[in-house]
């Protein structure tokens, strides 16, 4: 479990709330991803996915 980090460990560190992360895992948005009972388990090294919302006709992030 060392090479793991927790929703909320990496919401911490991506500057986003756990539920947003919780929403990225189950969505396959999160490369190696585990569910392990009722909680998300993510590999140290993943990174955060893209946000992929709109504003104004233009995508963020790009």
């Amino acid at each position: 479990m060392l090479n793991y980090m927790t929703v909320k460990e990496a919401g911490e560190k991506w500057g986003i709330g756990s539920r947003m992360v919780t929403l990225y895992c189950a969505d396959g948005r999160i490369k190696g991803a585990e569910k392990i009972g009722n909680m998300w388990l993510l590999p140290k090294d993943a990174k955060k996915p893209e946000d992929g919302s709109y504003k104004m006709g233009i995508k963020n992030g790009k």
